[in-house]
């Protein structure tokens, strides 16, 4: 499970994209927050949902989302093992696909019980030519070029052009980058932005978005729904909140600090007079299946198709938005997206309909909490003290991270000693958690990992004999978030 910390240190949030649309206040409002549901990741709303729109039956469902949510572990943990090597992974067929560069990181990704496939290019070599498509994007008219995405299922970026391709073709040219590492895809979508405190849930600020998930405080949602300053009332017409942070586009996302009148539940909207509750925000694979809430349409479902797209909508290019084929319209802006019960991301941008079907692309939800520091209101509750089981240690420190996330100690730097002897680390993470610790030390040229211990449990404790150096301690959140405490003693 060792890994180099390099490519995790050097990760950059990505943004998303938004969907709006003007409505009237005399739109159907949900109801007012109710009862949380229980744990039942299939609660017959999200089971009937998937139903529908993936043609499966019940048991099928079951089968689905447990073999997404085991899938998904996988290949969070093998992109975190495999460092360079790692190409994409995703899901076809109820099976994890990983592809990798050499044939002895094929067969570590057998020993793991996936399918390996060996190809040519990184997924770090793909995610460059995607920046550099990023760089240019200016140079893409978005009614010829409506966005371009890392496939991991062929080792290539998709380019999309909609009608003739010289455009598309330009616009890659114009980038500088490998074109034998681009497929320019033929494409009918049109992504444009809609305008139209519990997750799916209408909210107004002049015209009409959704709620995407309770943060403590308020909530997050997208940024093309309001600029820094807005006020919002939420669907009862009664005052909510302010945005407090806003980015569209370049990105989508933002938040809302909510009012002493409004409590933010760790709940999503079903739309069957119930909710889904939201447990964490561990992030699905590509392949795997998601559903939303959204206060135009309800429940909608499908797949994930493709992540860190980018979207060239009229006001700006986006960057950083999951792709999915799951339907959306207008006022379903800012709503939840689920992959069972972790919360996945807020809606953005899309095109067609819930009628004919469509592509709708989604904000990642940890990208926002980290870009406000916010914290996901989930089962377990809110941000509890920091934990202190860990005693004895010559240091304490303490953090919050959130799922997906990291956080460096001491303070966000690193210690030295000049002596060889024994490191010792003592995690103690949030109930309900799975929070991982790294030893890493400096080799001159970046940071690697020397130590690691990554069971299941939210507390950790790692013991390494190392000689002198640069060393730092790593908090990785596997999934859930909140705050932790580390106690240290080095040489």
């Amino acid at each position: 499970m060792r890994r180099s910390l390099a490519a995790a240190a050097a990760a950059i949030l990505l943004p998303v994209g938004a969907l709006t649309a003007v409505a009237s206040p005399a739109a159907a409002a949900p109801s007012s927050p109710g009862v949380a549901a229980g744990p039942d990741t299939t609660s017959s709303p999200m089971l009937a949902a998937m139903q529908r729109d993936l043609g499966l039956t019940a048991e099928q469902v079951r089968d689905r989302i447990a073999k997404d949510e085991k899938g998904s572990r996988t290949d969070t943990a093998l992109r975190r093992s495999l460092g360079n090597a790692y190409a994409g992974g995703w899901l076809a067929g109820g099976a994890l696909v990983v592809a990798v560069t050499d044939q002895a990181a094929a067969d570590r990704v057998r020993a793991a019980g996936a399918q390996p496939r060996v190809v040519t290019r990184s997924g770090a070599e793909l995610e460059r030519i995607k920046s550099a498509l990023d760089w240019h994007a200016a140079k893409a008219p978005a009614a010829a070029v409506p966005g371009w995405y890392v496939d991991v299922a062929t080792n290539t970026v998709a380019v999309l052009a909609r009608g003739d391709t010289r455009a598309a073709t330009a616009f890659v040219r114009a980038s500088r980058v490998d074109t034998a590492a681009v497929r320019v895809v033929g494409t009918t979508e049109a992504p444009r932005t809609y305008y139209d405190v519990r997750g799916g849930d209408a909210y107004y600020m002049g015209g009409r978005c959704s709620v995407g998930f309770s943060v403590t405080g308020g909530f997050v949602t997208a940024g093309h729904c309001g600029t820094t300053g807005t006020a919002t009332q939420g669907y009862n017409q009664v005052a909510q909140g302010t945005f407090r942070g806003s980015s569209f586009p370049g990105n989508d996302y933002a938040w809302v600090q909510t009012n002493s009148n409004w409590t933010p539940q760790p709940w999503v909207n079903n739309y069957s007079g119930g909710n889904v509750t939201v447990a964490g925000s561990t992030e699905a694979a590509v392949g795997a299946a998601i559903c939303r809430s959204g206060s135009t349409t309800g429940w909608r479902c499908g797949s994930i198709q493709a992540k860190n797209q980018t979207v060239n909508y009229a006001e700006g290019s986006v960057s950083g938005l999951t792709r999915t084929n799951a339907c959306a319209e207008p006022g379903d802006s800012g709503g939840s997206w689920l992959s069972g019960q972790q919360a996945q991301g807020v809606t953005s941008g899309g095109s067609g309909n819930c009628t004919s079907g469509g592509t709708t692309y989604f904000q990642p939800v940890n990208e926002i909490l980290s870009a406000y520091g916010l914290t996901l209101r989930t089962s377990g509750g809110g941000e509890p003290p920091p934990p202190t089981g860990c005693t004895g240690y010559e240091s304490t420190y303490t953090g919050s991270v959130s799922s997906g996330q990291s956080a460096i100690q001491p303070n966000g730097s690193y210690y030295y000693s000049s002596v060889s002897g024994t490191h010792r680390g003592c995690l103690d993470g949030p109930t309900g958690a799975d929070f991982d610790l790294y030893l890493q030390k400096w080799n001159g040229a970046g940071w690697v990992d020397v130590a690691g211990a990554y069971t299941p449990s939210p507390d950790e404790t790692l013991s390494y004999a190392g000689t002198a150096g640069y060393y730092r301690f790593e908090v990785h959140a596997y999934s859930g978030s909140g705050s932790y405490s580390l106690g240290v003693t080095n040489p």
